[in-house]
């Protein structure tokens, strides 16, 4: 890898390779959703697409080190909106590792079935995934899956109220100076007046009575009417 200048290593497990992203495989052998694999050094990676992941896309556009929008290896992390288990994986990647080497935990709530089924079947080769089947905004009926706090929490609910929704979530779940991510749909916000840039913008207001807006991510061309948040809880 030291001879191809493109290749950046943003953890252990994450690699930057120009505009490609590449994730350590934890399930070697294993493509979760028909992505390449790729050797580097011997060690088969997973090509993280970012038209698939907003978390990636993320990576991708940000202005600030991108490994800072990345939890660290090892902890305990909460993906609220977990979806079919595309940027889960990758995420699981980098947080437990092969047969979780790094005693990670990742927490992904759900409130599709569908959805959770397929989350159940990635957990079987990856351990220290815990599928969850819950709705975001009822932390009662799963929050004690997560007795501390944690330093990292994701939200990707395509729900009316998703501001409010993580707001929730931060005050309940994430500690002090944890970094929180909202991956904004405008669409699901239409009940509210305005276009996206309205809706955005609103968001940021709310945000920033409560918590440090660290950045504003636009998304556009990757997952349009999309935005992704990244707070600091002060």
């Amino acid at each position: 890898m030291a001879k191809n200048r493109r290749i950046r290593p943003l953890s252990d497990s994450v690699l930057l390779e120009g505009r490609n992203i590449w994730t350590v495989n934890a399930n070697p052998g294993v493509a979760v959703r028909g992505e390449s694999l790729r050797k580097f050094r011997g060690v088969e990676h997973r090509r993280w697409d970012p038209n698939r992941s907003k978390l990636g896309a993320g990576l991708l556009r940000t202005r600030n080190d991108p490994s800072n929008l990345l939890p660290q290896p090892g902890s305990t992390v909460l993906y609220l909106g977990a979806g079919h288990g595309t940027t889960i994986s990758h995420l699981h990647d980098h947080l437990c590792g092969r047969s979780n080497q790094h005693r990670g935990r990742l927490v992904a709530v759900d409130l599709a079935p569908r959805c959770l089924r397929d989350l159940t079947h990635l957990a079987d080769g990856r351990p220290g995934l815990v599928p969850v089947l819950g709705d975001a905004r009822k932390f009662d009926a799963w929050g004690v899956l997560i007795p501390s706090r944690v330093d990292w929490l994701f939200q990707d609910v395509a729900q009316a109220g998703q501001v409010e929704i993580f707001l929730s979530a931060v005050r309940r779940f994430l500690s002090k100076d944890g970094i929180g991510l909202l991956s904004l749909k405008a669409a699901s916000e239409r009940h509210q007046d305005g276009g996206d840039a309205d809706i955005f913008a609103g968001a940021i207001a709310k945000l920033s009575d409560e918590v440090e807006l660290v950045e504003h991510i636009n998304l556009t061309g990757f997952e349009d009417q999309h935005a992704l948040f990244v707070i600091r809880r002060r």
